[in-house]
């Protein structure tokens, strides 16, 4: 659920039906990922999940597969 829920999101952020996340997926994999990008994903995760990112944190992980470890501790025991 939690990856679906995700994956939907990043389709909805870079206007792409057809893109499909996996756990080594980084910006570099995805066409148009920019820091305007950057910050339509984080507060769109956050929105989505309940979550809020302190700091940097969203900009500190290395790929989906590290997001999705991060999303999954913090909407542990939340509808997620």
């Amino acid at each position: 659920m939690l990856h679906e829920k995700l994956e939907e999101l990043f389709r909805t952020v870079f206007s792409d039906d057809t893109l499909t996340l996996t756990d080594d997926t980084t910006a570099d994999d995805i066409a148009g990922w920019d820091s305007v990008a950057t910050i339509s994903l984080m507060f769109g995760i956050e929105q989505a999940f309940g979550v809020h990112f302190p700091g940097n944190k969203f900009a500190e992980f290395k790929n989906v597969g590290e997001l999705k470890k991060y999303l999954a501790s913090a909407t542990e025991g939340h509808a997620a």
